[in-house]
């Protein structure tokens, strides 16, 4: 069975995949926040199961959305979307798990729709999997289970709860694990995520637990971060990490401006420490762009490309030869790296 799994971008988001790994360690997972991002990832998710299908028409397909609410024009065309898959012989189960009340007009006329305002989302999602799993009861610490309890007091606000105050360092927790970026590399991000929700759990029993948790956030951090066993500040660990990520997937970042070769990132914050140490260890790129959701761009090099002419043609910028900026005024906003690739790469094509 192939599993997919779509969750919201904070700790409730992420709480409902932690639970969901116990199970489906190898399923593939995705984030996203309301708007557009929800219509486009379910679209991601519809094609990615539509290119397994294509190769192996008898897989079986088990689609969760958590944490998240879907309108009813939402609601209706993902009901399509699958009624075609399941008339063209796919077996395909959908199955979404929610707790806020604007979804109840889906919830009341569809029945893979289900909605508890009573209960977290994470809550839901280990209640429907102790329910449907037998196994899973015992793939569950206790450690695990008060920190799903933690999840629920601090997501519904149960501020007299004993977990209450353990919650919401995990809220901060998470929402502040920005070191690795989510639009270039959600994969990576979120594993990063949920390995800190993981080590929180070796607090959660203690009697100050959210206390020694909020003293260790950093270190945790650093201890994930760090690639081998020197220490190092963690804008340094970070920069690093990000080198490592992007070294690894340097061919599909690629972009080129007369002859010289580039790496276009989207939606980095405070780039010069990971561009300048991606150009210092990869003497093949010759200059560094990144543009973020409101198309500012930032551009670096190492002196074999004048970025301040580059960002002057491209965008009326300027700057240093070496470090320069850009707004881009027809950027029109997206969470879609190709999108954002394409837009680049045109503008740099016409440069004369």
């Amino acid at each position: 069975m192939r599993f997919f799994h779509m969750s919201h971008t904070d700790l409730d988001g992420y709480g409902c995949q932690l639970v969901s790994k116990k199970i489906y360690p190898n399923g593939k997972f995705y984030n996203a926040n309301y708007g557009s991002e929800v219509k486009s990832t379910i679209a991601t998710i519809l094609q990615n199961i539509k290119e397994i299908i294509f190769l192996n028409k008898y897989e079986e397909i088990f689609f969760i959305i958590s944490d998240l609410n879907l309108t009813l024009d939402e609601s209706k065309s993902l009901t399509k979307s699958i009624k075609e898959l399941q008339d063209d012989g796919v077996k395909i189960k959908l199955q979404l798990l929610d707790h806020h009340a604007t979804g109840e007009p889906s919830a009341l006329k569809y029945d893979w729709y289900f909605l508890d305002v009573k209960r977290c989302a994470t809550k839901i999602v280990f209640d429907y999997f102790m329910e449907n799993y037998p196994e899973f009861d015992a793939l569950c610490s206790d450690d695990f289970k008060l920190l799903i309890e933690a999840i629920n007091d601090v997501d519904i606000w149960e501020e007299f709860d004993q977990y209450f105050e353990f919650g919401k360092v995990t809220m901060r927790l998470v929402s502040n694990a920005s070191e690795i970026n989510s639009t270039m590399f959600p994969d990576e991000n979120r594993d990063f995520r949920l390995y800190l929700l993981e080590k929180s759990m070796q607090y959660i029993n203690k009697q100050n637990g959210h206390i020694e948790l909020d003293d260790a956030i950093h270190k945790l951090k650093k201890e994930y971060l760090m690639l081998d066993d020197e220490n190092n500040t963690i804008d340094n660990l970070s920069a690093q990490y990000l080198v490592y990520l992007m070294k690894h997937k340097k061919d599909d970042l690629c972009v080129y401006y007369k002859g010289h070769k580039g790496l276009l990132t989207f939606n980095l914050f405070s780039i010069s420490i990971p561009a300048n140490t991606f150009l210092k260890e990869n003497p093949d790129f010759d200059f560094f762009i990144n543009i973020n959701k409101k198309g500012n761009a930032g551009f670096r090099a190492s002196g074999k490309v004048d970025v301040s002419l580059m960002a002057q043609k491209l965008a009326n910028g300027g700057g240093h030869p070496n470090a320069s900026g850009a707004y881009f005024d027809d950027f029109k906003e997206t969470s879609d790296y190709q999108t954002v690739k394409r837009y680049i790469s045109n503008k740099l094509a016409q440069i004369e």
